[in-house]
Order: structure tokens, then sequence, then C-alpha cells
């Protein structure tokens, strides 16, 4: 039976990675509202210093560490870390990432390389890091933050649409490999959505801006409140049959052709 206590992530751990502003930050934040103990990292102490001041300014008690997260060494002592000082984790959001914008034939393989380790490698390593104390529990839920780059190309983006593409894959099989010990592994897919990074682009007259409300059904940008009821739904056990699904919050774009010129 269903009720508003299935939502409910009261006692939980959860950690997201990057969190210290933009998605990652509404995301942890909703998660506290629903009652969960947030744990996030970033790659610098001051990222984490302003983290942990702007969830102070919101009621959230967060816990901040520094850490690379694709040092697997690093991630493998935060998340002991953690467990000692926290509590062992019962949800983990993959979300630090980063895009490069170049023209594939203009961009290096260094590059192409850094934005597969920060968007698919680091999510391999953290989930391998967390899994076995999830396996441990009895429970656990993983979230990645996939993209609309997971299905579709775009001009500039080669790296990290390959890297989004990937963990589609990887977000299915760690719920092919791991569901049978009541481990779901699901992803979120951001459509184009307000943020800091985002601000350029959205000026009325900007033609970028222009070209994604035309796309977008809902004829908007999505906001970082749009992304928190599905997360919330994937931590909690109202989501505890759903493994290896990509949630697209885009507003529409996936579906859609477009208007007729």
């Amino acid at each position: 039976m269903i009720s508003n206590e299935s939502f409910r992530l009261d006692g939980k751990v959860a950690l997201v990675t990057g969190a210290s502003y933009g998605i990652g930050f509404a995301i942890a934040s909703a998660y506290a509202n629903m009652g969960a103990t947030i744990v996030f990292n970033d790659i610098k102490q001051e990222l984490v210093d302003k983290g942990l001041a702007s969830y102070k300014e919101a009621g959230i008690n967060a816990h901040g560490y520094v850490c690379d997260v694709t040092d697997e060494a690093a991630v493998q002592a935060l998340v002991k870390k953690i467990e000692e000082e926290v509590g062992t984790i019962d949800i983990l959001v993959n979300n630090a990432g980063i895009i490069k914008r170049i023209p594939m034939l203009e961009m290096e393989a260094k590059d192409f390389r850094q934005v597969i380790d920060v968007d698919l490698n680091a999510p391999f390593i953290v989930s391998k890091a967390v899994i076995p104390g999830m396996i441990k529990k009895g429970h656990g839920k993983i979230i990645n933050i996939c993209s609309m780059m997971s299905e579709l190309g775009r001009e500039t983006v080669s790296a990290y649409a390959a890297a989004k593409g990937g963990l589609k894959m990887l977000t299915r099989n760690i719920a092919s490999e791991y569901g049978e010990y009541n481990i779901q592994c699901n992803g979120i897919g951001p459509g184009y959505i307000e943020t800091p990074q985002t601000a350029p682009l959205r000026t009325p007259d900007h033609p970028f801006n222009k070209f994604i409300i035309s796309k977008t059904p809902a004829a908007r940008w999505g906001k970082t409140d749009d992304l928190m009821g599905p997360a919330v739904f994937l931590a909690s056990d109202a989501s505890n049959f759903v493994n290896g699904h990509i949630l697209y919050v885009d507003g529409g774009i996936l579906a859609y052709i477009g208007k007729q010129p």
C-alpha cells in the first residue's frame, strides 16, 4: 500500500557528489527536507565551505568533504570516513560532472579523457565504493545524473555524449548485477536547467535560448526544483521495484520532433 511515508527518507544517509551548488545542491536539499542526513563532496575546500554555508543558510546540517571522485583510493578513504563519522551510505547520487564544448576535430584526446574520467569513470568508482555497505545493510539506492545526451548527439559535445551514454549503460548494468541485493540503480536525465552556468545562454535574445524554448513542449527552461520530486522518488521506498530506468526530466524534448517551419 502506498502512503506519504513511502517517500520519506528519515534515518537515511545520502551522499551527493559535487553538491556544493546547482543540481546537486537542489537534490540534496530535497532529501534533507524528506528527513535524510546529507553528505557531499567537492574537489576544493573553498567549494566545500561555500556549500556548507549554503546548506546552513537553508537550515540543513550537511557534512562536507574534499575529495576528487576520479581518484579511487581517495574515494575509498572518503566512504570509510563517512561510515565512521556519519553512517553507512543508503543513497548515492553521482552528480559531479563536467562538460567541454569543443568541436570533435579540435578536441585533444586528453580533454576527451578528462570528461570521460569525471562523468563516467567517477560514478563507477564511487558506486563500487558504496555498494559493499549497501549489500551489508540489505538495501541501497544509486542515482546517476545522466543527460539527454545519453540519447542524443549535438555539435561540440562528443566527449560528454559518450560519457553520458556510457553512464546510462553503467546504470543498467549496476541494476542487473546488484538488484538481487535490494539495490536499485536508476538515472535522472535533466533537460536544459536554469543554473548559474546556463545564465549567459538564457537572455531573451540569445539564439540558444530561443532554440531551447522552441524545442521544449513546456516552452521554458527547467528549474532545479523540477528535479526534486523525481530524485526523491528514486531515493525512496516508493521506487523499490524500479531498477535500471532513466527518468528524463526534460519538459518533453525527447518526445518532440519540433514545430513545422
